[in-house]
């Protein structure tokens, strides 16, 4: 049986799978894993460094909603690089992907490991690779399974931050949300950091083929799930430091657990720490989903060696990817430092995004009569707005990374580019 048979038959994601899906892996990546270090960098306007995180998000993601619509691929970015500058530079943007899912998948880890050090006293390293391995295991059995599993996971998910807003509802004024104690400069850098929590949204146009309807399906979707993040978010940040202060938020190894404690005693700790455990996993689960299926589309396609487009006969899932996805995550846990590694992530995704919205400025003067069922509002001429807001937010935040951050995702890309060449040279 086909690979292209295969993704037929696997169509049966809708509106309401997509949406979820989508707010699954948003809301269970930083939120839960970083807002402890970005409140060490914002202090009480860490709401505002949210805000900003969030203008990115919006640009980026209406560019991705019209390229999706008029690209309905699994290959996502890959695809969109390739239709507007060939495939040379549509190899590193799809490189850099695969490893922004991995790099994500093994930030979300550490943080479900930090999570799960507070309530059983576990080393944080060793945790994150058993989890890695058994959603790998997970992705293995199917997209179907995943998807089922997410849904689960969100629902939860979305509790933890709805009790987290509740309970931070008595404290509502306590402290002052303009405070800055490192200044502009930290609420910038949180912002960068903390754009990690909305990642997300262009992984769900890597279901694009297997979504009913999805033209359709996965703009609405993508719109539906980065509003729906946007607003809880706010209120999460607001509430967390109305609880704690900035100070106790930023020292604490498990954040939502320290909020519910503070609030609502030890058994309310324990509580919201197991959701914080299937909110992190979620998104663990997602991220490798993500990350294996661009793999396996740059194989199909042969820009990857093709062992990694083996679909197994089973599953009919593509085991090779998600080996080698997994194998990629456990190494990336080994830093153990979460804003650190996050922080590479960022790098890979700010990167790829300053793309992504350029290719969509380039095709609307390419192929401006190509049909788009989703369209970005707001142009001059041919020229759309939003987009190069989109690039010109992209670089900012790109700029607030450390030195090191950038060093070594400048290293990923400049890999990435060889690669590019070497597959070029090898397919002649």
């Amino acid at each position: 049986m086909s690979v292209e048979q295969k993704i037929e038959l696997k169509r049966t994601l809708g509106l309401w799978e997509v949406t979820l899906s989508g707010a699954g892996i948003i809301l269970g990546a930083g939120i839960y894993a970083l807002i402890g270090e970005a409140a060490g960098l914002a202090g009480n306007a860490l709401w505002i460094s949210f805000a900003l995180a969030a203008l990115v998000a919006v640009f980026t993601g209406l560019s991705y909603a019209e390229l999706a619509s008029m690209f309905p691929k699994a290959g996502a970015e890959y695809e969109y690089t390739s239709q507007a500058f060939g495939r040379g530079p549509a190899f590193v943007i799809g490189w850099l992907i695969i490893f922004s899912g991995v790099i994500g998948a093994a930030t979300v880890a550490l943080g479900f490991a930090g999570y799960f050090q507070a309530l059983f006293g576990t080393q944080i390293v060793p945790v994150a690779l058993v989890l890695i391995a058994l959603l790998s295991a997970v992705n293995f059995a199917g997209v179907e399974q995943s998807a089922r599993m997410a849904i689960a996971f969100t629902m939860i998910e979305a509790l933890g931050l709805i009790i987290v807003i509740i309970v931070g509802i008595p404290h509502i004024g306590s402290v002052d949300y303009l405070e800055m104690p490192n200044g502009l400069d930290g609420v910038f850098q949180a912002a960068a950091l903390i754009f990690f929590a909305f990642i997300g949204f262009e992984e769900m146009v890597k279901l694009s083929e297997e979504a009913k309807d999805p033209e359709r399906t996965i703009p609405l979707g993508l719109i539906l799930a980065v509003s729906i993040c946007i607003v809880l978010y706010i209120a999460v940040a607001i509430s967390a430091v109305s609880v704690l202060g900035w100070q106790r938020l930023s020292e604490s190894p498990a954040p939502f657990g320290e909020i519910a404690f503070a609030a609502l005693g030890q058994r309310a700790f324990v509580i919201v720490s197991v959701m914080a455990l299937f909110a992190t996993s979620n998104t663990v689960l997602l991220m490798l989903l993500a990350a294996s299926r661009i793999m396996y589309g740059m194989a199909e396609s042969g820009s990857l060696p093709g062992v990694l487009a083996l679909v197994h006969p089973v599953t009919r899932t593509p085991w090779t990817a998600i080996l080698l996805v997994m194998i990629l995550g456990m190494a990336f846990s080994l830093l153990k430092e979460i804003a650190f590694v996050a922080n590479i992530s960022n790098f890979t995704v700010f990167l790829t995004f300053i793309v992504v919205n350029s290719v969509l400025i380039f095709l609307r003067y390419k192929k401006p009569e190509a049909a788009r069922p989703f369209r970005v509002p707001l142009s001059i001429g041919r020229l759309p707005l939003l987009p190069l807001l989109g690039v010109a937010f992209n670089v900012f935040m790109l700029l607030q990374l450390s030195s090191e951050v950038l060093a070594i995702g400048s290293g990923l890309a400049i890999l990435g580019g060889l690669a590019a060449l070497i597959a070029d040279r090898s397919s002649r």
